[in-house]
């Protein structure tokens, strides 16, 4: 009989386990989606650059 209690509990724990990672993976992706969403939101288009041969900078055009 104790060979089956022990079996059983490790089959908890891997239930448990699975739950809390199940758990944590959601609320990761959510965490990550809302960034995404909100990065996505401030993007502003950014000016094209143009290599200056004299000074060797690059300048907005």
């Amino acid at each position: 009989m104790p060979p089956f209690l022990l079996i059983a509990a490790a089959a908890a724990g891997a239930l448990f386990g699975a739950k809390a990672l199940k758990r944590e993976w959601l609320r990761v992706n959510r965490e990550l989606e809302r960034t995404e969403r909100e990065q996505a939101g401030d993007a502003e288009p950014r000016p094209t650059l143009k290599h200056d041969k004299t000074t060797g900078e690059w300048r907005p055009q």
